[in-house]
């Protein structure tokens, strides 16, 4: 005649997907079987985090600027004055600032901060029994960033004075014409932080 087996399985499965901090406690016990028992206690944890991360960040400054002083004439006179044009000027400032924060915040730690306990126990069988208990952890994290930053700037710039002329006077006088500048100034700053 043969014997029956008596079976008696606590399983304990606990699946995490991480993207914040988990704290996971799991206990598995198998208390008082008959002879000939088949006892187990699993206990698993599992535990996924993916992060993805795409940015494309471009600046983009084009400045076209044109500075011209006028024409400056002493002419014709008996006796001559002063003659004085004003200055022609360019400024152009451009400033750009970014930044990429692809970091786990304060509020969500990475998955290998998650905190598992687990326990089984496997008591007062009969004879013959198989008992058994196993805990198993698995942890698996993945990150991928894909980060694309691209500058052009481009600036065209066009400074002139005009003409200074003193003629056809008794007396010469003078004549002056202004200054011309150009001043461009570009500044991109980009911060990624993975």
């Amino acid at each position: 005649m043969k014997a029956k087996i008596a079976r008696a399985t606590a399983a304990l499965v606990i699946g995490l997907s991480a993207t914040t901090g988990i704290a996971a406690a799991s206990t598995g016990s198998i208390n008082t079987t008959g002879p000939n028992s088949y006892n187990v206690v699993k206990s698993k944890t599992s535990n996924h985090r993916r992060v993805r991360n795409n940015n494309s960040v471009s600046a983009s400054v084009n400045t076209s600027q044109g500075a011209s002083s006028g024409t400056s004439v002493v002419s014709n006179n008996t006796t001559g004055g002063s003659g004085r044009s004003g200055n022609a000027d360019n400024d152009s400032l451009t400033s750009a600032s970014l930044t990429v924060n692809n970091s786990p915040s304060a509020s969500a730690p990475s998955a290998s901060t998650a905190n598992n306990t687990m326990s089984g126990t496997i008591s007062n069988t009969g004879p013959s029994s198989y008992n058994k208990v196993v805990s198993t952890s698995h942890s698996k994290t993945s990150v991928t960033n894909n980060n694309t930053l691209s500058v052009s700037s481009s600036t065209t710039q066009s400074a002139t004075t005009g003409d200074a002329t003193v003629t056809n006077n008794t007396t010469g006088g003078s004549a002056t014409t202004g200054d011309a500048s150009n001043i461009s100034t570009t500044e991109v700053k980009f911060n990624v932080t993975n």
